[in-house]
């Protein structure tokens, strides 16, 4: 290398890592990296071609020292433990005024922690999430940085140029102080998991209840996919009922265990809507319906015990199809309505300062949870950027009031069918309780007066009021 220093270091040097530092080093930036693995850094040096200007580092002194001052140092590793082992072994290697950023899938409360340390030690932090999976750390992610705005001026360059382009405009952009950008990607990964579990339940729904093979399930979801219903997720979902096993010659999604895995993300977002206050039915369905998943062999148990309906759809098929894709398409926008208006009040609480026009626009392109709708959304927070949910938009208002009934008959006939289709169902109770002006939540606060005295408020005057409840 010479006197040259290198723009950017990455330490970790999986799939993520490697495919983003090719990333960058298309766009003409230098680059070191770094991993514990040596077999991660010699494939790393296969896939890198002549033209890219990069230079693996065989340990982490060589790493630092292949870098330009201030550094800019960029973490990829797995949450938890392993970040704080990387810091612990980085920041006495390092100068005050180098940045180090954390670009894996933090808890939001880990960054704020690690930031708050790191700046005692005159070091400068950001958590980022990034979301793409290989592909769009290859060729175009959807980026989220957070923390000190100065700190993003010093890399906004790098990744304006990696990130996806949508409309000539990069799915990227600082959205707040402290961990916003770790926050941020943590409510995309609930909505993604909501929506995941949608698309599930659609598929549970025709395929054991209409009988519907992965050829037929492929020719719908493609059809879907060209429509409103347009998304990465709907996208991918044609490509699996295309795929054969070459093993087996079956459609591959056939033998695949019905045991779902998840990295917390989503828990980590029911968790703190909890805390705020926030319902978030779709996303808590899809959470529990992963755990239940992992139950295998106590299902197989309960199945040879536990009787229910076992009607077949009785109706017309290709209605119901269409009924299903107005559910699904709905329930999206309710997925979407829950998540932001978590975002609203986590900004508010914690002080993050969020547009969410902002975080429409970056997630267009690049990121899992893409989708045509975005648009709308965008559209709805540059007009009304304080609104506190999307349905109490006149025009996303209208989507839902004009498909209720076909979510109602899809709900419906699941129940007859007994197919479990939580997260449905939950969107659907979430419309109906959202758009009720009362609810039986007086009979819950009388009781919880009655067995616990923790008072309650009257609907005709103002202040805090107990009864004695039984009378002697």
């Amino acid at each position: 290398m010479g006197n040259k220093r290198c723009d950017l270091g990455l330490i970790g040097l999986g799939v993520m890592g490697r495919n983003f530092l090719l990333n960058v080093a298309d766009h003409g930036f230098s680059l070191t990296g770094y991993d514990l693995d040596a077999d991660k850094a010699k494939q790393l040096n296969k896939e890198k071609s002549d033209a890219h200007n990069i230079h693996p580092a065989g340990d982490l002194a060589d790493f630092i020292a292949k870098l330009r001052r201030p550094r800019v140092i960029m973490l990829l590793v797995p949450a938890g433990a392993p970040v704080d082992s990387v810091l612990e072994q980085l920041t006495p290697r390092v100068d005050q005024g180098d940045l180090i950023i954390d670009s894996g899938n933090s808890h939001f409360k880990d960054t704020d922690r690690r930031s708050d340390k790191l700046e005692g030690q005159g070091l400068v932090f950001m958590g980022m999430g990034m979301s793409g999976g290989e592909y769009g750390a290859r060729y175009g992610p959807s980026i989220m940085p957070g923390g000190p705005r100065e700190a993003y001026g010093r890399v906004e360059n790098i990744l304006s140029q990696a990130a996806a382009q949508v409309d000539g405009e990069p799915c990227v952009a600082y959205l707040g102080k402290g961990s916003a950008g770790h926050y941020v990607k943590m409510v995309h990964n609930g909505i993604e998991y909501g929506i995941m579990q949608l698309i599930g339940e659609t598929y549970d729904l025709m395929n054991r209840g209409l009988g519907l093979t992965a050829h037929d399930l492929h020719g719908i979801y493609r059809s879907w996919s060209s429509q409103e219903l347009a998304s990465y997720l709907v996208e991918i979902t044609s490509h699996i009922f295309a795929t054969t096993d070459e093993k087996t010659g079956k459609p591959l999604v056939e033998v695949i265990l019905d045991a779902a895995k998840q990295k917390g993300t989503g828990k980590w977002t029911e968790w703190d809507a909890t805390d705020l206050q926030v319902p978030t039915p779709t996303i808590d369905a899809a959470v529990t319906m992963r755990n239940l998943s992992s139950l295998k062999r106590e299902r197989q148990q309960a199945a040879e015990q536990l009787r229910g309906p076992a009607a077949p759809y009785g109706g017309d098929q290709q209605k119901f199809v269409g009924q299903l894709k107005d559910a699904l398409y709905s329930s999206m926008i309710l997925t979407y309505a829950q998540g932001m208006a978590l975002l609203r009040r986590a900004s508010t609480h914690y002080g993050y300062g969020l547009d969410l026009a902002t975080v429409a626009r970056i997630w267009r392109g690049g990121c899992i949870i893409r989708a045509a709708l975005l648009e709308d959304i965008l559209s709805v927070f540059n007009s009304s950027p304080d609104l506190p949910n999307l349905l109490l938009n006149r025009n996303f208002a209208q989507e839902v009031i004009l498909r209720q009934n076909q979510l109602r008959a899809v709900v419906s006939a699941a129940v007859q069918m007994g197919l479990p289709v939580p997260a449905l169902a939950a969107s659907l109770s979430y419309f109906d309780g959202y758009r009720s002006d009362r609810l039986p939540a007086n009979l819950i606060q009388a009781q919880r007066d009655y067995f616990g005295s923790h008072t309650y408020e009257r609907s005709d005057e103002e202040g805090t009021f107990h009864t004695q409840w039984r009378q002697s």
